[in-house]
């Protein structure tokens, strides 16, 4: 096993995956990767088999509607005998958002997925039972998606003098 520091991470992960990693960093003592999203799949399992990073801490969608890439995911692994965090970052599809299921690796990504499809409609490849998991199964659509105003513009009740508005 080869244990990674904050020094060689990134020569360690383009030994194995050179193509695919688009960029890497050290952002607040957290080790930062983004890669390509047809080799997240291979690259967690590679910090999880050859690194270490046995720990799934979670995974999370993120939306960025005015962006050019507006989806994608974000993993945070722990390599806890060395004490390191590591954030792998892929972004999918702006119109279908998919992403290759960790289920396999880190049977923890089962209800967590589940999560990520039901508040943003993202789809796991191989996930073995993807359906909504906190919201109604007759809810249309995907709530946490920045698609909609937070507020009713149309209110009149609010006075936002005071919050600079």
């Amino acid at each position: 096993m080869n244990t990674p520091n904050k020094d060689n991470f990134t020569e360690l992960l383009k030994a194995d995956f050179a193509e695919g990693i688009i960029n890497s960093s050290l952002e607040y003592d957290i080790l930062c990767v983004e890669v390509k999203n047809e080799i997240a799949h291979d690259v967690i399992s590679s910090l999880k088999e050859k690194h270490g990073f046995a720990f799934l801490t979670s995974l999370n969608a993120m939306h960025f509607p005015d962006l050019k890439s507006k989806f994608g995911m974000v993993y945070h692994l722990h390599n806890l005998p060395q004490n390191l965090v590591v954030r792998v970052k892929s972004f999918g599809n702006n119109e279908h958002p998919q992403f290759k299921s960790l289920c396999d690796i880190f049977p923890s990504a089962n209800w967590m997925e589940r999560q990520e499809y039901d508040f943003f409609g993202f789809h796991f490849d191989g996930h073995p039972n993807l359906k909504r998991i906190l919201n109604m199964d007759s809810l249309e659509g995907w709530p946490l998606r920045k698609e909609y105003p937070l507020e009713d513009q149309t209110r009149t009740d609010k006075d936002d003098r005071m919050f600079g508005r």
